[in-house]
């Protein structure tokens, strides 16, 4: 390690470290004396010192007693139960209550005051015709001659001195009434180092006093010639900073929330819990269909069932059994309202957009959803139990299959931050035609990132759009994210590893 130039120290650090070159333990109060250094100048040397490795410094923790501020009126004015017997023996030995309450003022601390003197049979308390009437019985004036043992603490507490083994109950009992506390002292002492006794030896007092910054009166001045100004050396390292920001993947959502409703989306409600109804049957899926097993799902224990938009029963039961008015065969089976009606975590946000068909919805109109969803699988760097996913929808009477892949192209190069989209068929229960979409990233290759298709004619028809186009698109927003974050592990998203936290890059948007 390189020797401190002692010509880059300021002048409080110069002043202490030469204080400490008899290689005394001195206290910051000891310093203070012998440089002529306040204490708040003498901690901060102490402590610029110590990052420097000039000096070590010491702590002792101490703890003190002392007395509150009520416990220094208590010490000025008597204790409240010595108060009220001294008032009653001014009162002749007798008074009302309610007039020693209002003379004493003494708020909380009254009623604690009667019962001790009360419990103590210094006094009799009895209903009178005029009120409740308190009055000395003269056991108090031995105590009233003698003093209040509490006092004698409280006396010893303001000089700091702790009480005796056998004062420690009532010690006790004045601490809990609020008039003495307890508290944890450090005292801090400083020794010079090895290091520091290299760097004392170029320290003199007698120079002339250094200037530590330069300021514009100064320039214009011209006073700042002839005057000797302290070293800085740009080359020193610097504790780094972490500044606070939002979580990175809390960011990127914030971010294509915003985007989404730029581009005049209207964000449709996620929640987490829905009806089978919304999440395969709406959405044209049948009721013995695979994905709907316990190997794809998760159910509900408690409540199992929920409530069904009772006008929409019926078109969604005729789509599934014979396909309705759509010329459409359907499914071809006994549909179950009761099995439509069972609860379970959402396991696709498509879900929140049949639910909106509901509640109805604008054509043309534009719709978006960021959900958490839920689905039995392996957990591994690209898939998680729990995710969230960015489905939407655009419905316009001119809409055409070619309309859907610019926009998927669009949002895949836009919140992915990809080179290359590519499209390949593929099969949903819900549209046709249908599209796997893929994506390029500069740096993790290929990745699927999401489906996409038309709605259905039965779809649209048994929720009450039959003549509608409907683009519809859910996208793995968390993947999203890991190539726009430059994530290889989807598990870094949700993590709480401070390192990764501390070094992400603040996300402003796109």
């Amino acid at each position: 390690m390189q020797p401190i130039d002692s010509g880059k120290l300021s002048e409080i650090e110069r002043k202490a470290l030469k204080t400490l070159e008899t290689e005394e333990t001195l206290s910051t109060q000891q310093i203070a004396q012998r440089s002529g250094l306040n204490i708040d100048s003498v901690r901060r040397a102490m402590s610029w010192l110590h990052d420097k490795k000039l000096c070590l410094m010491l702590e002792k923790p101490e703890e003190k007693i002392q007395l509150t501020e009520a416990g220094k009126k208590a010490l000025a004015e008597g204790i409240p139960e010595k108060q009220l017997l001294m008032l009653l023996e001014q009162e002749g030995g007798k008074a009302d209550l309610n007039t020693l309450m209002q003379d004493l003022n003494l708020g909380k601390e009254f009623n604690y005051a009667l019962g001790i003197v009360k419990q103590k049979n210094w006094i009799t308390v009895v209903k009178g015709d005029s009120g409740i009437i308190v009055e000395l019985t003269g056991l108090e004036q031995d105590t009233l001659r003698k003093g209040f043992e509490e006092e004698k603490i409280l006396k010893k507490a303001s000089e700091g001195i702790s009480p005796s083994k056998e004062e420690s109950e009532k010690f006790a009992e004045l601490q809990k009434r609020g008039f003495v506390e307890k508290k944890l002292f450090v005292e801090r002492s400083a020794k010079i180092s090895a290091e520091g006794l290299k760097a004392v030896k170029g320290i003199s007092l007698n120079r002339t006093a250094e200037l530590n910054m330069l300021d514009s009166g100064m320039l214009k001045a011209g006073s700042w010639r002839g005057k000797a100004f302290r070293k800085y050396s740009i080359q020193d390292p610097v504790p780094e900073i972490f500044a606070g920001k939002k979580q990175p993947y809390l960011a990127f959502l914030q971010a294509v929330k915003r985007k989404h409703v730029e581009l005049g989306f209207k964000e449709v409600p996620g929640p987490l819990i829905t009806q089978e109804f919304y999440n395969f049957d709406a959405l044209f899926q049948p009721q013995d269909h695979p994905a709907r097993s316990i190997h794809d799902t998760y159910q509900l224990k408690q409540p199992k069932l929920g409530k069904l938009p009772p006008e929409f029963v019926k078109g969604v039961k005729a789509a599934h059994e014979h396909g309705g008015k759509t010329g459409s065969k359907g499914w071809k089976y006994d549909w179950s309202e009761e099995i439509a009606r069972k609860l379970m975590p959402t396991s696709h946000g498509t879900a929140h957009l049949a639910r909106e068909f509901t509640k109805g919805i604008e054509v043309p109109g534009k719709y978006f959803s960021i959900s958490r969803v839920y689905r039995p699988d392996v957990i591994d760097a690209k898939h998680l139990v729990e995710f969230n996913q960015m489905d939407g929808m655009a419905l316009d009477e001119s809409f055409t299959f070619r309309h859907l892949l610019g926009i998927l192209k669009d949002l895949a190069l836009e919140f992915g931050g990809c080179e290359k989209v590519k499209f390949l068929p593929c099969y949903f229960p819900f549209t046709e035609p249908s599209v796997q979409v893929s994506a390029k990233h500069p740096d993790f290759g290929w990745f699927e990132l999401a489906g996409a298709g038309m709605f259905r004619p039965e779809l649209m028809e048994a929720l009450g759009y039959p003549d509608t186009p409907a683009l519809a698109w859910g996208f793995g927003v968390d993947r999203l994210a890991m190539m726009k974050l430059g994530v290889k592990d989807i598990r870094t998203l949700f993590s709480d590893d401070l390192k990764y936290l501390r070094e992400s890059k603040i996300q402003g948007g796109f």
